[in-house]
């Protein structure tokens, strides 16, 4: 089984280096690429077994990107960079890397040291079911949702809501129907409780300034925006 790898990078010529060395000198690993965190992000959906992380990025740092990375996933995490200070390199390690590699760098030792990091994964391998969109990341394994590196306090029943919704995404439900989906079909109860569930699932995103995918349809009910 092949191991799967995503590179994340804004220098393109990076990234093409380290896909054809991977995809034509050691074809035991799938490469993924990411060019800015929010892609990146996306990307944990294809459960890497391994990250190549970038510092310096378009759209955030790599010190911060990791923050949301270990929302999702535990997998051995390597910074490739050109910072060289012994202050980035302990910040690096600090905040959650396995590893810190400096650029330029050689692919031998590259290989080598992601071998012997996937070689200690030593339990069985569990990958999280997890979906992305944007800066909102939905672990339905955990059943968890974060805003970036901030985890939502979410009451059981408007997570439910928000799982339905978003592994159906532009699927209208009626009040009705997500009754029904997150209480059951034998609870006795007010459909327009999913309303106030709603609402407060959008000032939970809006408190940290992120407007919910959660669209209300007028005269029918909701549905995720995609």
């Amino acid at each position: 089984m092949k191991n799967r790898i995503l590179a994340v990078d804004d220098d393109q010529d990076i990234l093409n280096m380290l896909t054809l060395f991977f995809e034509m000198y050691t074809p035991r690993y799938l490469i993924d690429t990411a060019v800015d965190g929010e892609s990146a992000i996306k990307q944990l959906t294809k459960a890497p077994d391994l990250i190549l992380l970038d510092v310096n990025l378009p759209d955030t740092d790599g010190f911060t990107l990791i923050d949301q990375i270990r929302q999702v996933t535990s997998v051995p995490i390597i910074f490739l960079t050109a910072r060289v200070s012994d202050q980035d390199k302990i910040h690096g390690l600090s905040s959650g890397g396995d590893d810190y590699v400096v650029k330029p760098f050689s692919l031998g030792e590259l290989a080598a040291r992601i071998d012997a990091h996937l070689r200690r994964e030593t339990t069985p391998k569990h990958q999280d079911q997890v979906a992305a969109f944007g800066s909102i990341v939905i672990n339905y394994t955990a059943q968890t949702v974060t805003v970036g590196a901030q985890l939502l306090n979410l009451p059981l029943k408007q997570y439910q809501l928000i799982e339905v919704l978003s592994q159906n995404p532009n699927q209208v439900f009626s009040r009705e129907q997500l009754y029904e989906r997150v209480w059951g079909y034998d609870a006795n109860g007010d459909d327009h409780v999913i309303a106030e569930h709603v609402r407060r699932i959008r000032q939970q995103f809006e408190q940290w300034q992120v407007t919910t995918p959660i669209e209300t349809v007028w005269g029918v009910g909701y549905r995720w925006q995609n």
